[in-house]
């Protein structure tokens, strides 16, 4: 869709209602930009959202919401003034103005005139949640549920759960921006319980992404994400307990990235390089990871659950080389940070609502593939421990330490994949363990779209990917005695 078009639906969505045109935007960066500000802009957000759960057979929640207002922020040096109200209408707007440049002394700005950018549309601008009729949502929960407990007996309990979002935007800024997105997201998750000999286990599934409900289920797709949760269940059940120690670790492709994303990527984001607080801060240019390590930030995969046209500062998103065959090239930035380290912003700004503040943030974060057979991989392990799917983990952004547990895993015995194991908790540094790659798989995969990444206080959709790795030495904390 044209950016024009965009426009005219935040236009519609945002201003009209509270008699605004763009035209009133510049009134109120005369008072933004008056005369102590360096950088300012608004941020106009409308979000429609409704959840839906089914645990125990029965629908328990149903909900729908909808949240709009407008964020003001005034930049002077590293300082920044930030207002918002839930109202949008003009009085407020200057309101909001006057309170958000309160805190800067010196600046030295002027405002540009808006000028409407050109840029691509990556998802439609649709409604999900209109894409699909209520009583058909519900029928999707309990064909999901019905069908999952009807794969094994020992399923018994199952919660299925489907979200969607639109979000609408408009974003001006005093640097001349004038942009808007209209930004659909859904998903769906299924949670299992599997129960044998007084044990329990869970597994789980999901997926997600910038499209309408009808492509979420097409081809299956929901009933697939069941048959996954299943698995994970009855193989947790037969799982033994984890050895611990170090050993030789093989990740599996996909949502193993997330792995990727915590421990190295939220140390490549500007406001910690800026800060001298990430263990990467001043290393552009140095060896950080083993040669073939190739690890890039993409905003612009259409239809992704990280994706974006824009960002939440009206930058286009792109894909972002941020290390390079094991060299270090570049970090994510947002405007500030970008204009503070003498960068150029990359579209990575980004914040949960109007509410908040923009800030660096991932898109899609994943590893390009390499040339090695994941299974010449596998059998190239004497002793080791091959995880493919993650469940929580932690991360130091200063030292790049880190804690994950494996959600799914198996012993590596002999180059073949053996028994499941539980309990299975992978401990390291990220820039060693970057270090310590000595075989990328020709299968890189992205996760199904269900990531959610947290960053003072903040939550947004983020993707993570990877093909399979081999990790030569890194610390396994297991369970066996």
């Amino acid at each position: 869709m044209p950016m024009s078009s965009l426009l005219d639906q935040a236009q519609q969505r945002l201003l009209t209602p509270g008699g605004l045109a763009t035209g009133d935007l510049e009134r109120v960066f005369d008072q933004l930009m008056a005369p102590s500000i360096d950088a300012a802009d608004l941020y106009f957000q409308h979000s429609r959202s409704e959840s839906w759960l089914l645990e125990e057979g029965i629908v328990k929640d149903g909900s729908h919401s909808i949240e709009q207002g407008v964020g003001v922020r005034a930049i002077s040096g590293e300082k920044t003034g930030f207002a918002y109200s839930d109202e949008i209408v003009l009085p407020q707007l200057l309101e909001a103005s006057r309170a958000a440049r309160a805190i800067a002394q010196d600046g030295r700005g002027a405002g540009r005139p808006l000028a409407l950018g050109n840029t691509r549309a990556l998802y439609p601008a649709i409604d999900p949640v209109e894409s699909l009729p209520n009583p058909d949502k519900i029928a999707l929960l309990r064909e999901v549920d019905a069908y999952a407990r009807s794969r094994d007996p020992r399923i018994t309990q199952v919660i299925v759960s489907l979200a969607a979002t639109l979000d609408t935007v408009l974003i001006a800024a005093s640097d001349g921006t004038l942009a808007a997105d209209v930004r659909p997201l859904v998903r769906i998750n299924v949670q299992v319980i599997a129960e044998a000999n007084g044990r329990r286990e869970q597994g789980y599934a999901g997926g997600g992404g910038r499209y309408s409900y009808g492509e979420l289920i097409a081809n299956g797709r929901a009933l697939a994400f069941a048959d996954e949760a299943v698995r994970q269940a009855l193989v947790n059940l037969d799982s033994v307990d984890a050895p611990a120690g170090q050993m030789t670790v093989v990740l599996g492709p996909g949502w193993p990235g997330v792995l990727l994303h915590e421990a190295i990527g939220h140390g490549l984001e500007g406001d910690f390089n800026r800060k001298g607080s990430s263990a990467f801060a001043g290393r552009i240019g140095q060896r950080v990871a083993a040669r073939g390590v190739t690890v890039v930030d993409d905003g612009t995969l259409p239809g992704r659950r990280g994706s974006l046209s824009i960002d939440d500062e009206g930058t286009p998103t792109e894909c972002t080389t941020l290390i390079e065959d094991g060299i270090l090239v570049g970090y994510m930035q947002d405007k500030l940070n970008a204009r503070l380290m003498g960068m150029q912003p990359t579209g990575n700004g980004r914040r949960e609502s109007f509410t908040q503040l923009p800030m660096p943030r991932m898109t899609n974060t994943y590893m390009r593939g390499g040339s090695m057979d994941p299974a010449e991989i596998i059998r190239s392990v004497k002793m080791g421990l091959y995880a493919p799917n993650f469940g929580g983990g932690q991360v130091d952004i200063t030292s790049g330490k880190f804690t994950f547990s494996a959600s799914e895993a198996y012993l590596i015995e002999d180059g073949r994949i053996t028994a499941p194991v539980k309990g299975a908790t992978l401990i390291g540094s990220g820039p060693e363990v970057l270090q310590r790659v000595s075989m990328i798989g020709n299968d890189m995969a992205l996760d199904e779209g269900v990531g959610v990444c947290g960053k003072d206080g903040q939550s947004v959709p983020v993707g993570v990917g990877q093909p399979t790795l081999r990790i030569d030495s890194m610390t396994v904390g297991g369970t066996a005695s």
